[in-house]
């Protein structure tokens, strides 16, 4: 039986252990629990580098929420997460898999003893959910991920699928459910709740038009006035413009005052924000020439 490779990342301790435990009790499934951006991305690390990569990633829409906010509530596995402990989560195994994956600090391949369920811990700082969907798509092509979350919000599920995920589900969902998706996924199928599919379609379409009228503007810019924007994405300041194009720091102000008046718009940050959505990338440069 091929097993299937899940890993958990929720800050909310009870909620991500407890959505472990009862995944982990499905014969096919391994799973892991980490609490922060970090501890996940360096779950995805090891196990790539252990030649035992995650299939899933199931991330929690609000991982970045601050301390003292509500408890993630209840979901698949009915946990009581009020009050919950918000320090990173362990493993929770099933019995008889001893090759699960062990969050920072568990038990398992690279990680040390297992804390105690006591355990108080500051999660570490993240990004937040859905920009990890992101980096996992780009650094960890290989992993489908699903986000959960807590209430149906249109936009960012259409944010969500836009930065790479399979799948949006509800933290109160079914554990059958939940299943359901995550194999869904490994067949490249798109899960959405029937109730977010004309909101997130709207998302999509508004997203679209606007990214049309981005890429308008940046076609009516010149080659190298083009040039000049893909350095500006670069975060590269005048000086370093001037010496990567051969020209002089004159001819670059004049260059990007032309840009910011073509795209119009009044600063550089409203420039490279425009030409991202336009899929103008960065100037690629030595790490050197960005100072």
């Amino acid at each position: 039986m091929q097993r299937i490779r899940v890993l958990v990342v929720d800050d909310h301790r009870i909620f991500a252990e407890s959505l472990a435990a009862a995944l982990a009790a499905e014969q096919d499934v391994e799973v892991a629990a980490a609490g922060s951006v970090q501890a996940a991305m360096r779950n995805l690390e090891r196990g790539a580098a252990e030649g035992r990569r995650f299939d899933v990633m199931l991330v929690d829409a609000d991982l970045s929420a601050p301390a003292g906010t509500a408890a993630a509530g209840t979901g698949p596995a009915a946990a009581a997460a009020n009050g919950a402990d918000r320090s990173p989560p362990t493993v929770v195994p099933r019995d008889g898999a001893p090759n699960g994956y062990a969050a920072a600090g568990g038990s398992g391949p690279g990680g040390g003893s297992r804390p105690s369920a006591g355990t108080a811990a500051t999660s570490e700082a993240g990004p937040g959910g859905i920009p990890l969907v992101g980096r996992v798509r780009s650094e960890h092509p290989e992993v489908r991920t699903i986000v959960l979350a807590e209430r149906d919000d249109p936009g960012q599920a259409a944010s969500a699928l836009q930065a790479g995920a399979g799948g949006w589900v509800a933290k109160d969902c079914s554990l059958s459910r939940l299943l359901q998706v995550i194999r869904g996924v490994l067949k490249d199928e798109t899960h959405l709740p029937p109730a977010l599919l004309t909101g997130v379609l709207k998302e999509l379409t508004a997203s679209r038009k606007h990214r049309t009228e981005s890429e308008r503007l940046v076609e009516s810019l010149t080659p190298r006035e083009r040039e000049v924007l893909r350095c500006m994405v670069a975060g590269l300041g005048r000086k370093a413009v001037a010496e990567r194009l051969y020209l002089s720091p004159h001819t670059v102000r004049t260059h990007m005052q032309n840009v910011l008046g073509k795209l119009g718009v009044h600063s550089t940050l409203a420039a490279v924000a425009l030409a991202r959505r336009a899929g103008v990338g960065p100037a690629e440069v030595e790490p050197s020439a960005a100072r």
